[in-house]
Protein backbone atom coordinates (compact mmCIF):
# COMPACT_ATOMS: atom_id res chain seq x y z
CA UNK A 1 0.00 0.00 0.00
CA UNK A 2 1.38 3.38 -1.00
CA UNK A 3 1.85 6.38 1.24
CA UNK A 4 -0.94 8.16 -0.63
CA UNK A 5 -3.39 5.38 0.11
CA UNK A 6 -2.39 5.43 3.76
CA UNK A 7 -3.08 9.16 3.89
CA UNK A 8 -6.51 8.63 2.35
CA UNK A 9 -7.39 6.02 5.01
CA UNK A 10 -6.76 8.30 7.92
CA UNK A 11 -3.20 9.42 7.59
CA UNK A 12 -0.15 8.43 9.49
CA UNK A 13 -0.02 8.99 13.24
CA UNK A 14 1.69 12.22 14.26
CA UNK A 15 5.24 11.78 15.45
CA UNK A 16 5.72 11.57 19.24
CA UNK A 17 7.94 14.35 20.51
CA UNK A 18 9.55 14.14 23.95
CA UNK A 19 10.70 17.37 25.50
CA UNK A 20 12.93 17.49 28.57
CA UNK A 21 12.16 20.68 30.45
CA UNK A 22 15.27 20.69 32.52
CA UNK A 23 18.34 18.57 32.98
CA UNK A 24 19.10 19.94 36.44
CA UNK A 25 19.20 17.29 39.11
CA UNK A 26 19.47 14.32 36.71
CA UNK A 27 22.37 12.03 37.61
CA UNK A 28 25.25 12.21 35.21
CA UNK A 29 23.77 15.12 33.23
CA UNK A 30 25.06 18.64 33.69
CA UNK A 31 22.44 21.41 33.70
CA UNK A 32 22.15 23.53 30.59
CA UNK A 33 23.15 27.17 30.59
CA UNK A 34 20.76 29.26 32.68
CA UNK A 35 19.31 26.33 34.65
CA UNK A 36 19.71 26.23 38.45
CA UNK A 37 21.77 23.46 39.94
CA UNK A 38 19.45 21.23 41.98
CA UNK A 39 22.31 20.00 44.16
CA UNK A 40 22.33 16.74 46.09
CA UNK A 41 18.99 15.09 46.93
CA UNK A 42 17.38 16.41 50.12
CA UNK A 43 16.04 14.41 53.03
CA UNK A 44 12.91 15.05 55.07
CA UNK A 45 14.45 17.92 57.03
CA UNK A 46 15.95 19.40 53.86
CA UNK A 47 12.60 19.33 52.06
CA UNK A 48 10.90 20.89 55.07
CA UNK A 49 13.45 23.71 55.26
CA UNK A 50 13.18 24.22 51.49
CA UNK A 51 9.43 24.77 51.91
CA UNK A 52 9.64 26.81 55.10
CA UNK A 53 12.07 29.42 53.87
CA UNK A 54 9.71 30.28 51.02
CA UNK A 55 6.74 30.98 53.31
CA UNK A 56 6.37 34.58 54.49
CA UNK A 57 4.14 33.49 57.37
CA UNK A 58 6.98 31.35 58.72
CA UNK A 59 9.39 34.29 58.82
CA UNK A 60 6.76 36.51 60.42
CA UNK A 61 6.21 33.89 63.12
CA UNK A 62 9.95 33.42 63.67
CA UNK A 63 10.48 37.17 63.96
CA UNK A 64 7.71 37.54 66.52
CA UNK A 65 8.90 34.54 68.53
CA UNK A 66 12.45 35.88 68.65
CA UNK A 67 11.22 39.30 69.75
CA UNK A 68 9.21 37.78 72.58
CA UNK A 69 12.05 35.49 73.64
CA UNK A 70 14.43 38.45 73.87
CA UNK A 71 11.72 40.32 75.76
CA UNK A 72 11.48 37.47 78.27
CA UNK A 73 15.21 36.97 78.74
CA UNK A 74 16.56 40.53 78.49
CA UNK A 75 13.69 42.94 79.19
CA UNK A 76 16.08 45.86 79.68
CA UNK A 77 16.64 45.87 75.94
CA UNK A 78 13.11 47.23 75.57
CA UNK A 79 12.78 49.46 78.63
CA UNK A 80 14.86 50.90 81.44
CA UNK A 81 11.84 51.65 83.63
CA UNK A 82 11.28 49.41 86.64
CA UNK A 83 7.83 47.76 86.64
CA UNK A 84 7.65 47.89 90.45
CA UNK A 85 8.31 51.63 90.85
CA UNK A 86 4.84 53.20 91.11
CA UNK A 87 3.53 56.66 91.91
CA UNK A 88 -0.10 57.16 92.94
CA UNK A 89 0.03 60.76 91.72
CA UNK A 90 0.11 59.49 88.11
CA UNK A 91 -2.62 56.87 88.57
CA UNK A 92 -4.39 55.87 85.35
CA UNK A 93 -2.64 58.44 83.18
CA UNK A 94 -3.32 57.86 79.47
CA UNK A 95 -0.55 56.90 77.04
CA UNK A 96 1.94 59.70 76.49
CA UNK A 97 5.52 60.31 75.43
CA UNK A 98 6.72 59.59 78.96
CA UNK A 99 4.54 56.51 79.47
CA UNK A 100 3.90 54.88 76.11
CA UNK A 101 1.16 52.54 77.37
CA UNK A 102 -0.05 54.82 80.16
CA UNK A 103 -0.13 53.95 83.85
CA UNK A 104 -2.34 51.61 85.89
CA UNK A 105 -4.33 52.20 89.07
CA UNK A 106 -1.21 52.07 91.26
CA UNK A 107 0.65 54.48 89.00
CA UNK A 108 2.94 51.80 87.54
CA UNK A 109 4.16 52.07 83.99
CA UNK A 110 2.02 49.72 81.87
CA UNK A 111 4.66 49.39 79.17
CA UNK A 112 7.28 48.22 81.67
CA UNK A 113 4.87 45.76 83.28
CA UNK A 114 3.89 44.43 79.87
CA UNK A 115 7.52 43.88 78.92
CA UNK A 116 8.44 42.22 82.21
CA UNK A 117 5.22 40.20 82.19
CA UNK A 118 6.51 38.28 79.18
CA UNK A 119 9.22 36.67 81.31
CA UNK A 120 6.90 34.75 83.63
CA UNK A 121 4.34 33.82 80.97
CA UNK A 122 6.86 32.58 78.40
CA UNK A 123 9.01 30.88 81.05
CA UNK A 124 5.98 28.96 82.30
CA UNK A 125 5.13 27.99 78.72
CA UNK A 126 8.65 26.79 77.92
CA UNK A 127 9.13 24.83 81.15
CA UNK A 128 5.67 23.28 80.91
CA UNK A 129 6.43 22.23 77.35
CA UNK A 130 9.68 20.59 78.46
CA UNK A 131 7.97 18.68 81.28
CA UNK A 132 5.11 17.51 79.10
CA UNK A 133 7.53 16.72 76.26
CA UNK A 134 9.64 14.40 78.41
CA UNK A 135 6.55 12.57 79.69
CA UNK A 136 5.08 12.28 76.20
CA UNK A 137 8.31 11.02 74.69
CA UNK A 138 8.85 8.34 77.33
CA UNK A 139 5.25 7.09 77.41
CA UNK A 140 4.83 7.20 73.62
CA UNK A 141 8.10 5.41 72.91
CA UNK A 142 7.47 2.63 75.45
CA UNK A 143 3.84 2.11 74.43
CA UNK A 144 4.52 2.10 70.70
CA UNK A 145 7.66 -0.04 70.77
CA UNK A 146 6.75 -2.80 73.23
CA UNK A 147 3.03 -3.05 72.46
CA UNK A 148 0.94 -5.76 74.10
CA UNK A 149 -0.37 -5.20 77.62
CA UNK A 150 2.08 -2.32 78.16
CA UNK A 151 0.61 -0.47 75.21
CA UNK A 152 -2.94 -1.22 76.35
CA UNK A 153 -2.25 0.03 79.88
CA UNK A 154 -0.47 3.23 78.81
CA UNK A 155 -3.09 3.93 76.16
CA UNK A 156 -5.87 3.72 78.77
CA UNK A 157 -3.93 6.12 80.99
CA UNK A 158 -3.56 8.52 78.06
CA UNK A 159 -7.29 8.33 77.36
CA UNK A 160 -8.14 9.01 81.02
CA UNK A 161 -5.85 12.05 81.27
CA UNK A 162 -6.99 13.28 77.87
CA UNK A 163 -10.61 13.20 79.04
CA UNK A 164 -9.87 15.58 81.93
CA UNK A 165 -10.50 19.24 81.01
CA UNK A 166 -7.12 20.95 81.17
CA UNK A 167 -8.31 24.26 82.58
CA UNK A 168 -10.62 22.72 85.19
CA UNK A 169 -7.99 20.25 86.40
CA UNK A 170 -5.36 23.00 86.48
CA UNK A 171 -7.62 25.14 88.69
CA UNK A 172 -8.25 22.26 91.09
CA UNK A 173 -4.60 21.26 91.32
CA UNK A 174 -3.39 24.85 91.62
CA UNK A 175 -5.71 25.43 94.58
CA UNK A 176 -4.23 22.39 96.29
CA UNK A 177 -0.98 24.32 96.75
CA UNK A 178 -2.82 26.81 98.96
CA UNK A 179 -1.61 30.38 99.36
CA UNK A 180 2.06 29.52 99.62
CA UNK A 181 4.30 31.55 97.34
CA UNK A 182 6.06 28.79 95.41
CA UNK A 183 6.80 30.85 92.32
CA UNK A 184 6.14 29.46 88.88
CA UNK A 185 6.82 25.80 89.66
CA UNK A 186 3.30 24.80 90.77
CA UNK A 187 1.87 26.13 87.52
CA UNK A 188 4.64 24.45 85.50
CA UNK A 189 4.06 21.07 87.15
CA UNK A 190 0.29 21.29 86.80
CA UNK A 191 0.41 22.17 83.10
CA UNK A 192 3.22 19.71 82.36
CA UNK A 193 1.51 16.78 84.08
CA UNK A 194 -1.82 17.46 82.36
CA UNK A 195 -0.63 18.48 78.90
CA UNK A 196 1.47 15.52 77.68
CA UNK A 197 -1.24 13.28 76.25
CA UNK A 198 -1.43 14.66 72.70
CA UNK A 199 2.34 14.43 72.25
CA UNK A 200 2.35 10.87 73.62
CA UNK A 201 -0.26 9.76 71.09
CA UNK A 202 1.71 11.31 68.23
CA UNK A 203 4.96 9.63 69.34
CA UNK A 204 3.20 6.29 69.82
CA UNK A 205 1.72 6.31 66.31
CA UNK A 206 5.07 7.27 64.78
CA UNK A 207 6.88 4.50 66.67
CA UNK A 208 4.32 1.88 65.63
CA UNK A 209 4.74 2.93 62.00
CA UNK A 210 8.54 3.09 62.12
CA UNK A 211 9.19 -0.22 63.87
CA UNK A 212 7.63 -2.10 60.94
CA UNK A 213 10.09 -0.65 58.45
CA UNK A 214 12.78 -2.79 56.82
CA UNK A 215 15.73 -0.88 58.26
CA UNK A 216 14.46 -1.54 61.79
CA UNK A 217 14.06 -5.24 61.06
CA UNK A 218 17.54 -5.32 59.56
CA UNK A 219 19.03 -3.63 62.63
CA UNK A 220 17.31 -6.18 64.85
CA UNK A 221 18.65 -9.08 62.76
CA UNK A 222 22.16 -7.63 63.04
CA UNK A 223 21.90 -7.86 66.83
CA UNK A 224 21.01 -4.29 67.78
CA UNK A 225 19.44 -4.01 71.22
CA UNK A 226 16.11 -2.37 72.03
CA UNK A 227 17.72 0.81 73.32
CA UNK A 228 19.82 1.26 70.18
CA UNK A 229 16.88 0.58 67.89
CA UNK A 230 14.63 2.99 69.77
CA UNK A 231 17.08 5.90 69.93
CA UNK A 232 19.11 5.43 66.74
CA UNK A 233 16.52 4.21 64.25
CA UNK A 234 12.99 4.92 65.50
CA UNK A 235 13.31 8.17 67.46
CA UNK A 236 14.61 10.29 64.52
CA UNK A 237 11.43 9.45 62.60
CA UNK A 238 9.22 10.58 65.49
CA UNK A 239 11.04 13.83 66.27
CA UNK A 240 9.61 15.97 63.46
CA UNK A 241 5.87 15.59 64.24
CA UNK A 242 6.67 15.63 67.96
CA UNK A 243 8.38 19.02 67.69
CA UNK A 244 5.38 20.36 65.80
CA UNK A 245 3.04 19.27 68.61
CA UNK A 246 5.28 20.86 71.25
CA UNK A 247 5.46 24.14 69.34
CA UNK A 248 1.68 24.39 69.19
CA UNK A 249 1.36 23.27 72.84
CA UNK A 250 3.71 26.06 73.92
CA UNK A 251 1.21 28.70 72.84
CA UNK A 252 -1.59 26.80 74.58
CA UNK A 253 0.38 26.67 77.84
CA UNK A 254 1.06 30.41 77.73
CA UNK A 255 -2.65 31.11 77.25
CA UNK A 256 -3.59 28.66 80.02
CA UNK A 257 -1.14 30.25 82.46
CA UNK A 258 -2.62 33.66 81.75
CA UNK A 259 -6.11 32.26 82.32
CA UNK A 260 -5.10 30.73 85.66
CA UNK A 261 -3.49 34.00 86.76
CA UNK A 262 -6.59 35.88 85.66
CA UNK A 263 -8.73 33.60 87.83
CA UNK A 264 -6.39 34.06 90.79
CA UNK A 265 -5.07 30.49 90.94
CA UNK A 266 -1.93 30.92 88.83
CA UNK A 267 1.05 33.16 89.39
CA UNK A 268 0.76 35.44 92.40
CA UNK A 269 2.32 38.83 93.15
CA UNK A 270 5.07 39.95 93.32
CA UNK A 271 5.51 37.87 90.15
CA UNK A 272 4.46 40.01 87.17
CA UNK A 273 2.15 38.19 84.78
CA UNK A 274 -0.02 39.28 81.89
CA UNK A 275 -2.97 37.36 83.28
CA UNK A 276 -2.70 38.98 86.70
CA UNK A 277 -2.44 42.47 85.18
CA UNK A 278 -5.51 41.79 83.03
CA UNK A 279 -7.41 40.58 86.10
CA UNK A 280 -6.55 43.72 88.07
CA UNK A 281 -7.42 46.06 85.19
CA UNK A 282 -10.77 44.53 84.24
CA UNK A 283 -12.68 46.33 87.02
CA UNK A 284 -11.79 49.77 85.63
CA UNK A 285 -11.88 49.02 81.94
CA UNK A 286 -14.32 51.81 81.09
CA UNK A 287 -12.36 54.42 83.03
CA UNK A 288 -8.90 53.30 81.81
CA UNK A 289 -8.84 50.54 79.17
CA UNK A 290 -5.10 50.69 78.41
CA UNK A 291 -3.89 48.65 81.44
CA UNK A 292 -5.98 45.78 80.08
CA UNK A 293 -5.66 46.18 76.32
CA UNK A 294 -1.88 46.23 76.06
CA UNK A 295 -1.14 43.09 78.14
CA UNK A 296 -4.03 41.31 76.44
CA UNK A 297 -2.72 42.33 73.03
CA UNK A 298 0.79 41.07 73.78
CA UNK A 299 -0.62 37.81 75.14
CA UNK A 300 -2.74 37.24 72.05
CA UNK A 301 0.16 38.10 69.73
CA UNK A 302 2.47 35.66 71.56
CA UNK A 303 -0.01 32.80 71.32
CA UNK A 304 -0.67 33.53 67.64
CA UNK A 305 3.08 33.66 66.89
CA UNK A 306 3.77 30.24 68.39
CA UNK A 307 0.66 28.79 66.77
CA UNK A 308 1.67 30.12 63.35
CA UNK A 309 5.17 28.71 63.81
CA UNK A 310 3.80 25.31 64.74
CA UNK A 311 1.36 25.24 61.84
CA UNK A 312 4.06 26.24 59.37
CA UNK A 313 6.38 23.50 60.58
CA UNK A 314 3.54 20.97 60.51
CA UNK A 315 2.69 21.78 56.91
CA UNK A 316 6.36 21.56 55.93
CA UNK A 317 6.86 18.13 57.48
CA UNK A 318 3.53 16.68 56.28
CA UNK A 319 4.00 15.31 52.74
CA UNK A 320 0.23 15.26 52.17
CA UNK A 321 0.10 19.07 52.37
CA UNK A 322 2.84 19.75 49.83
Amino acid sequence: MSERQLGERGGAAPPVRIRIASSAGLPGIAPRDGEPDAGPPRGLAGDAWYDLRRKPIFWVAVTLVLLFLVMATVPRVYTSISPTVCDLSRSQNPPSGQHWFGTDLQGCDVYARTIYGARASILVGVLSTLVSGVLALVVGMVAGYYGGWIDALLTRIIDIVLGIPLLLAAIVLSRSFGTRDLGIWPVVLVLGVLGWTTGARVVRSCVISAKQQDYVQAARMLGAGNRRIMFRHILPNAVAPFIVVLTIALGVFIATEATLSFLGVGLRPPTISWGDDISVAQGRFYQAPWPLLFPAGFLALTVVAFSMLGESVREAFDPRLR
